[in-house]
């Protein structure tokens, strides 16, 4: 059993460290609304990549076909909802700075949901996780115990991950407290999310 929990581990630190969209969502949260909103934000994320491993385990090898065939048009949702994000987060710096009333602060739980509903619209998490399960690495996953320590371990890693990059942008955010801080802060993390929505369009 400590076996399904290691693969899990590990599946989850493979899927959460490499820094994209997301990760660039949470640290931005956190540095923008403090560490509460940031942790919320990347549990979202955590949350995406638990359901998405159980799927893998239990069905995942045979959705994997119909998941791929579907990829693409999932992609430009994904991209289009970037760019949405982005732009507004430069959109919303910008009427701070001339002084114009922003949007209320952000609250954990709309956090989590929005960062949630991302995450899964990213058809890539459950591919990946059902390779990894369709692999003879992982044939330890042959019963019910197994298959939920797997879930749990690639939760907890993905979340203590991600829980990292959020306390990392609210200590960032400690040193930007001034507003002209903030604004370069919101429009440097806007302006990464529509290159990396343009990067996911084009499939790279």
């Amino acid at each position: 059993m400590g076996e399904a929990a290691i693969a899990g581990l590990i599946a989850g630190y493979a899927i959460a460290i490499p820094v994209g969209a997301i990760a660039t969502l949470i640290i931005v949260a956190a540095a923008q609304h403090g560490w509460r909103v940031g942790v919320a934000a990347g549990l979202g994320a955590a949350t995406a990549d638990g359901l998405y491993a159980a799927v893998a385990i239990t069905v995942g090898a045979s959705l994997s076909p119909l998941i791929e065939a579907v990829a693409n048009p999932l992609r430009w949702v994904a991209a289009g909802v970037l760019v949405l994000l982005g732009v507004s987060m430069i959109v919303q710096a910008r009427r701070e700075s001339e002084g114009v009333p922003g949007a209320p602060q952000r609250s954990p739980v709309r956090s989590y949901a929005a960062v949630l509903g991302m995450t899964i619209v990213n058809p890539a998490t459950v591919i990946y996780f059902a390779a990894l399960v369709a692999g003879s690495a992982y044939t330890v996953l042959d019963d019910t115990a197994n298959r939920a320590l797997f879930v749990v371990g690639a939760f907890i890693a993905s979340a203590s991950w991600q829980t990292t990059l959020a306390l990392g942008g609210a200590v960032l955010g400690r040193y930007l407290t001034s507003p002209r801080g903030r604004r370069w802060t919101a429009v440097a993390g806007g302006s990464v999310v529509i290159l990396l929505a343009v990067r996911t369009a084009l499939g790279a």
